[in-house]
């Protein structure tokens, strides 16, 4: 059974560069997690920290090993030399008996996406981890966004586009203390 943390500041995550990160460095402001990219931190670089977690659970999308993601971003997908501007941390399984700590933790205390509380996988055969639960994150793309006081706001599918969350960050923003 995943250790599943008493609170968001309670985890920590290794970067795709070794560094172990304890999620206490972010008290006080709004984090945004997903395993894609996106451009909203651009707009708040200092109250709003997005945090990238890689995962090849879903259709095996992202099979790179962790020192190759760096340079698969920058010269692949999207290439034209991308370098992100948010923490890219190892790849990590998200669901099953090896999930990573920060899913378990925002799993049990988001259980499912807000917007879609109904879905999951259809098709049995992108079923690759066990055993397989109702809090499963169904693909990528589903995004987790946490309050400045660590609590887990909410949780996003993967059919909400990530701009859309903007008014939930604002939101959010207007309680942090910087």
């Amino acid at each position: 059974m995943t250790f599943i943390a008493k609170t968001f500041y309670d985890l920590r995550a290794v970067t795709l560069e070794g560094d172990s990160v304890d999620f206490n460095v972010y008290r006080g402001r709004v984090v945004l997690i997903e395993n894609v990219l996106n451009q909203l931190q651009t707009k708040y670089p200092h109250r709003l920290v997005v945090l990238g977690f890689p995962c090849n659970q879903f259709g095996y999308q992202e099979n790179c090993t962790n020192p190759e993601i760096l340079n698969c971003l920058q010269h692949v997908r999207p290439g034209n030399g991308f370098k992100p501007n948010f923490t890219i941390f190892e790849k990590c399984d998200v669901n099953g008996t090896n999930t990573h700590p920060v899913f378990a933790y925002l799993k049990d205390k988001l259980p499912y996406p807000d917007d879609d509380p109904h879905s999951l996988i259809q098709d049995p055969k992108f079923l690759v981890w066990s055993p397989i639960c109702r809090t499963d994150i169904s693909w990528n793309f589903e995004k987790f966004l946490i309050g400045p006081e660590g609590e887990p706001f909410k949780r996003y599918s993967k059919k909400f586009p990530t701009v859309n969350i903007e008014p939930d960050i604002q939101r959010l923003l207007k309680l942090t203390k910087n």
